[in-house]
């Protein structure tokens, strides 16, 4: 029975390499921490009273649901954003920016057409103080289209 010693190979550390990837990285978390507080922005903006209040102060469930669903959505199209953008760091930023942006405004648009297409209003869902099915099936709808929109990237 042999025995072999494995020597590890470790090879050299380039910190240029480094630094620049700690960099992009910041600069892609930034562009996506806009996208995500535009995205909540554009919500509060759609629903009635103020998201922040109801969400974490009068802890409705309603609209703690589709805040999350948004964030969600929104996340998937950022992600899918910054994995299908330009290979060089400013093109690739401008990209994630460009498609974040547009992401949050065709969910703000699906989420106008769902308020018309779904009976019981928007406003009466989110109002309601009990956790309602109807807010889950919107909050589907929504992590859906943001799936089919992150999808549609080019």
């Amino acid at each position: 029975m042999s025995t072999e010693l494995v020597a590890l190979e470790f090879g050299t550390v380039d910190g240029g390499a480094l630094a620049d990837g700690v960099l992009a990285t910041l600069l892609y978390f930034a562009i996506g921490f806009v996208v995500l507080a535009l995205g909540f922005l554009a919500l509060d903006l759609l629903t009635p009273g103020n998201l922040r209040t109801q969400v974490y102060t009068d802890h409705n469930p309603n609209a703690a649901i589709l805040l999350g669903a948004n964030h969600l959505a929104l996340a998937i199209i950022v992600v899918t954003s910054i994995m299908t953008s330009a290979d060089e760091l400013g093109q690739g930023l401008v990209d994630t920016a460009v498609y974040g942006l547009l992401g949050v405004v065709l969910q703000a648009l699906a989420l106008r057409l769902l308020d018309a297409a779904v009976p019981g209003h928007l406003r009466n869902i989110v109002n309601e103080p009990r956790m309602s099915g109807s807010a889950w099936a919107i909050a589907a709808s929504l992590v859906a289209i943001g799936a089919v929109n992150a999808a549609a990237l080019s």
